[in-house]
């Protein structure tokens, strides 16, 4: 049973997922690459419960760990410390940010497989990744809710895949398996799974950059059952992240 959440990364889905994990009965250990003394107002917001600690001691306490880092820094995860724990892998490629990969530029391997081979000895699953920090919030809604939403699993684990989605669970979300790790490609950035189907429609008209901020910010959400996340898992289309840099140009 999971009694501690380990966090590497205190940005906001580190922070959605730790008030989710504290409102859930949960401890919470956050680390970032700064150092704890750095997450002494987090955690004092956060409240009792949570508290503050080296990458590798939250590693190492979590019953349960969260990698949401930017992509780029996975290979400073604490291989060693990360052995035989089930990680939740929350990060995005944006070649933008993390510089471009070629094995996954040219489809050869999804993100979450590049991390799992820099964590052999650790069970990666990938979760909380196509969902906005607001949302992951704001849709958590108890087991049985009949407005209740789904997120997407995938895991070369199926121990570890049953654990992080009793995990969801306790969060406030169904869960749709996608099977293994080659096909989480299935729920990050450019497909029709990433975001937009948490969001309801963006009102007519709405184009100033600030106004449409404020709407993404405050907006409630929209929820998405399990049944239709399924749907649109199926029918995902892949691109490389070049295509889509190519389209958007």
């Amino acid at each position: 049973m999971t009694k501690t959440l380990g966090l590497i990364g205190a940005g906001r889905i580190g922070g959605a997922l730790a008030r989710l994990a504290l409102a859930a009965g949960l401890d919470v250990v956050v680390s970032n690459s700064r150092g704890p003394g750095t997450l002494t107002d987090t955690v004092a917001e956060w409240g009792e419960g949570a508290r503050a600690a080296t990458v590798e001691d939250a590693a190492r306490q979590g019953d349960i760990v969260v990698a949401t880092v930017p992509l780029g820094a996975y290979g400073r995860l604490p291989a060693d410390a990360l052995a035989g724990k089930t990680v939740l892998d929350t990060m995005n490629y944006y070649p933008e940010r993390d510089g471009t990969v070629p094995e996954l530029d040219s489809r050869a391997l999804t993100s979450s497989e590049l991390v799992q081979r820099s964590l052999p000895d650790a069970h990666v699953v990938k979760a909380c990744n196509n969902i906005d920090f607001r949302r992951l919030e704001i849709l958590a809604r108890p087991t049985g809710a009949p407005d209740r939403s789904a997120l997407p699993v995938a895991g070369d684990s199926a121990g570890a895949k049953d654990e992080a989605i009793r995990l969801l669970d306790l969060f406030g979300y169904d869960a749709v398996d996608l099977g293994p790790l080659s096909e989480s490609w299935r729920s990050e950035p450019n497909t029709a799974v990433y975001v937009q189907p948490y969001l309801p429609e963006r009102p007519a008209g709405l184009t100033d950059a600030e106004d449409v901020m404020r709407w993404f910010l405050d907006c409630p959400g929209a929820p998405l059952p399990a049944d239709r996340l399924a749907v649109l898992l199926r029918d995902a289309v892949r691109q490389s992240p070049a295509d889509a840099r190519e389209r958007l140009a």
